[in-house]
This record gives C-alpha cells, structure tokens and sequence, in this order.
C-alpha cells in the first residue's frame, strides 16, 4: 500500500501569507498537496488528489496552451454543462494544450484537458460543446474507478498505471502511450473491450442529455463524430487522436443518431447567437499557424464563422506584425458593434500592453473592470501591465488573482515576479516554488525553497521562514509519495 501523504498546503497556503505585508502574514488555510494513497477502495477524494497529481506532471511533459481567453471561454463551457452532467459538487480544473491533434481528455478528479486541435476541427461551438459533455459524460460515471473495480485491492496503482500511459499519449507520444495504458487495463480487465464500449455508450448518453439541457443542439455530436469518421477514411486508416481512447463504431454512432434524434435543446443561451466561439477558434488558428498567420485566415473562413470573428482575427495577425494603432482600431469598432462581448476590449488591453503601451493597457484594463471587476483575462493584463510601472498595485492585483486560482502556475509565476520587485524578496522565491510544484517541477521548487530559506533569514523575516519550512516539509512528502507510486 502507498505510503500516505501526511496533510500539507497546497498553493492556498501561500496566497494566506501574501494577502498582506509579510510582517502581518495570517495563518495559512489547509488545502493539501496531493495525496497519492492511503485508502483501500477508490473514493472521489482519492480521484481527486490523483488527478492533481497527475496533471503537475502533464504539465512538465505536454505543451500547455496559455490563452486566459481560451481558458475563460472553456471554463464557462464546463460550468454551463456541469449541472445537467451528474457532478454536483465536482471540483474541475481545465488544462489547455497547444498541439494541433484533435483531442480532448478527463482525468479522475475533474480535470479536462482540451487540444487547441480541438477548436481548429470543430466550425461550431456546439460540436465543440458535444466532445466536452461527453469528457464529462466519463467523469460522472467514473469509468477509470469503475474499471480498477475488479482489482479491489490495487484500485489507485492500476488507476495511476492507465495514467502514465495517458501522460505520455496526451503529452504527445500518441499510440506509444495509449498502448501502455490499455496494456496496464488489460491486465486488470479480461473483458476490457465491452467494457470500453459500454462506457462510451454510457458517457455519449450523459453528454446529449447535458448538452442538450444547457441549450445545444444534440445533433452536433452526431456531426463531429461522423467528421471524425469521414477523416479516419480519408487518411488512410489514420484515425483522430480522441478516436485511440474514444474508439468509433458505426454501431457506436447509429446509437448516438438515434439518441440525439429523440431530443430536443431546451433552453437557449445569449452566448449562442455571439461571435464568442468562432473568436475562440481564431485565437486557436492563429496559435497552431502562428509561422503562417495566413492559413487560419483560411481555414477560419473555410466555416461558418461570422464576419465579425474574421475581422477579430485579422486584428490579431495585424497586432502580431506591430501595427497597433491599426489593430485596436479595428478591436475599438468590434467592441462598439458587440458591447456585450468583453473579449473584445480585453483584446485590445492585451494588445496595448503587447506592444509596450502599458499605461493604456491600464486604462483599458480598468475601464472594462469597471463594468466587469470579476473579469480573469482582463485582471491578467492588469497585473502585467502594473509589473512595468507599480509593483505594489501588480502584487495586489495578482495576489489576489491566486487566491481565486490556486492551481494557475502562470499567475503563481508572475506574482513571484511581483514580489520580488516589490521587496517581498522571500515571498517571492516562495511564490516560484508554488509555480514549479504545480508545474510538476518538484526538485526544482524544493531547492527554490531553499533559497527562499536563505533569504528569509538574511532578512529576519520569521513568518516567511515558518511558511517556507512547512512548504519544504510538504514538498518533500509529496516527492516520496511520488516515488514509491
């Protein structure tokens, strides 16, 4: 059995002790690293510590895509379907990753990852809608627990074994990767196949149902399926990477038609008759064609997106070339046409700050906090743009940002930037090794820790001390932990 990791602080803890000078540090609350063992049976919390745990490793392997945009939109999708997906109270985590395959995946814990490939095949976003509903169609149904079930007293093992292997297929090793994770079911499951068809069935129920009671068109999940079928023909055999651990049958997909034509959306949502998906995919386009900012010019138009997302991308490409006077022109004209779509004066606060400008990234920034103070992208630029002219006002803005994100590596890496400038010189290291451990860097964050340490006692600071020696104790239980998994 795994040897139990005592309770420790996750990147909350630190957020506790930056919310003021660090002279007047308050006590931390206890959130936990993630725990990779002790119990006998696979509940939810050890699903959930699991995939905490094993997205800090994805992320020192995959490309992981950092658009607050993109994560924005994806995260109000999940929270739009979760209440009709059976996940009351389930703790998600999203995870975006920059690789042009089609895929998107669901970890044991609610963690949902999601390929920028993803936007690039699908033209709607209820297409786009169906593959996550159905991700979180499997994790409802717990169907990795599900499937450790006839090894009752080796569940978390054979659970984080089918992870490894997802690792490496998710972090771009492909069917090297998914070999080893049906390999490691396999051995714990003689009947895996009928087990993997009935819980694609099971998760394709779940996700129409969903879907289609947050306002979607059931139907899309019968045309991104058969487009993916139609691609399987086209190269050759070749199939989508979502289709090595979501395998299609024509059975499979006759069963989804048959559902979906039995239903009906049932509510419908402002966010449908907006231009917001297709911007969605244009930033995805131009992240994948970044060298060759022309061909997600073209595929954009290849579908069904508005002229308004066109002339959104064509900002993007003309910001990108350093004209951005004529870029948040263009951005200033779209925001005055769809007033209701914060993407785009957010945009334009990026833009400003991109190009150098950062007193107008401020003012633009706080101009659309006014309407919008919860705003995530737009309080990310506010911080970055604050990094170049008021530490302090960047260290408040960000601290907070971490508070309300304590699995972000990418605010963690800017508060420490901010700490530091700020004269929070321990803090600062202390907020690095937060970023490493979530970023799966474990022995870097621990020797972080170290010089953190170090700083601390230059500077007679005894609260950053204490902080700082808890945070090694945990860090290095969770190191063990990790090697004897």
């Amino acid at each position: 059995m795994l040897r139990h990791l005592r309770s420790g602080l996750i990147a909350g803890s630190l957020i506790a002790g930056l919310a003021v000078h660090p002279a007047q540090a308050m006590a931390a609350d206890d959130y936990g690293l993630p725990s990779l063992g002790g119990a006998s049976q696979v509940a939810s919390d050890a699903e959930y510590e699991l995939g905490r745990a094993w997205l800090r490793q994805f992320r020192a392997q995959a490309p992981t895509w950092q658009d607050p945009f993109a994560q924005a939109y994806v995260e109000s999708l999940v929270s739009r379907l979760i209440p009709y997906s059976d996940l009351a109270n389930t703790r998600t985590v999203v995870t975006l990753v920059e690789s042009r395959t089609l895929n998107a995946f669901a970890v044991p814990g609610g963690v949902i990852g999601i390929n920028a490939g993803l936007f690039a095949f699908a033209d709607e976003e209820d297409a786009a809608a169906s593959v996550v509903a159905h991700e979180l169609g499997h994790l409802s149904q717990r169907h990795y627990a599900r499937s450790m079930s006839r090894a009752e007293q080796t569940q978390l093992p054979a659970m984080a074994a089918m992870l490894a292997g997802l690792l490496i297929a998710a972090s771009g090793a492909g069917d090297a990767g998914m070999a080893a994770a049906m390999g490691s079911q396999a051995a714990l499951l003689q009947d895996q196949l009928s087990y993997s068809r009935r819980f694609e069935q099971e998760a394709d129920r779940i996700g129409l149902q969903a879907m289609t009671q947050a306002g979607f068109d059931p139907q899309a999940m019968v045309r991104i399926f058969r487009a993916m079928q139609r691609q399987v023909s086209l190269q050759g055999g070749n199939p989508p990477e979502f289709l090595l651990t979501h395998p299609l049958t024509d059975s499979r997909l006759s069963d989804i038609a048959s559902r979906a034509g039995q239903l009906e959306a049932t509510e419908t949502s402002p966010t449908q008759a907006t231009p917001l998906y297709h911007m969605i995919r244009a930033r995805a386009l131009l992240t994948l064609h970044d060298r060759e900012p022309r061909q997600a010019v073209t595929r954009l138009a290849q579908g069904d997106a508005p002229e308004t997302a066109r002339r959104y991308l064509d900002a993007l490409i003309v910001a990108q070339r350093g004209d951005a006077d004529r870029a948040l022109s263009e951005l200033d004209r779209l925001a005055e046409e769809l007033p209701d779509l914060p993407l785009l004066p957010a945009s334009a606060a990026k833009v400003a700050f991109e190009a150098g400008r950062y007193d107008e990234a401020i003012r633009r920034s706080r101009g659309l906090l006014r309407l919008m103070p919860g705003h995530i992208p737009t309080r990310l630029v506010l911080g970055e743009a604050f990094l170049q002219r008021d530490p302090d006002e960047a260290y408040r803005v960000l601290r907070d940002l971490a508070q309300e994100r304590p699995e972000d590596p990418q605010i963690f890496g800017l508060l420490a930037e901010a700490a530091g400038r700020s004269g929070r010189e321990a803090w600062g290291h202390l907020a690095r090794a937060e970023q490493l451990q979530l970023s799966g860097e474990i022995d870097r964050a621990i020797r972080q820790l170290d010089v953190a340490s170090d700083v601390a006692e230059r500077d007679g600071d005894r609260s950053a001390a204490s902080r700082i020696e808890t945070r090694r104790e945990d860090f290095i239980d969770y190191r063990e932990t990790l090697e004897t998994f």
